[in-house]
């Protein structure tokens, strides 16, 4: 299940990124990955949060009151876990914020991590509230 509502809220599991036949973009950010394709990822991960929002909201997106927190963990190595993470995550914060103007902002996290499940490069996860 890639997201739960209840009440006014949805919440959304870890969203990465898949090619349209379901090919997991793999790597780490430092290795094999540079900070431009970690951003990359991360705002393809904001795409199918949309996806997902759009989905709970019954095809609405104007339910949408406020895109309430994200979680983003990024596969990095030692190198690459400080200050690069944030700016990666911006990536899909960026693209919310594009998409819903002042509801999209958020109050969110972002990890370094040195790998995260089936080896995908970022996934982010979210908290919104809808009407």
């Amino acid at each position: 299940m890639t997201n739960k509502k209840t009440g006014d809220l949805v919440s959304i599991a870890g969203q990465i990124l898949m090619d349209q036949d379901c090919n997991i973009h793999s790597g780490r950010v430092g290795e094999g990955l540079t900070v431009e394709q970690g951003q990359a990822a991360a705002r393809h991960c904001g795409l199918r949060i949309i996806s997902q929002i759009k989905e709970a909201c019954d095809g609405d997106l104007s339910r949408v009151v406020r895109i309430i927190k994200l979680g983003g963990f990024v596969a990095s190595t030692s190198e690459n876990s400080g200050s690069d993470i944030p700016s990666i995550i911006n990536g899909c914060s960026d693209l919310l914020v594009e998409v819903f103007g002042e509801l999209g902002k958020h109050a969110r996290f972002a990890v370094g991590t040195p790998s995260l499940p089936r080896d995908c490069a970022v996934e982010i996860d979210a908290v919104v509230e809808i009407k």
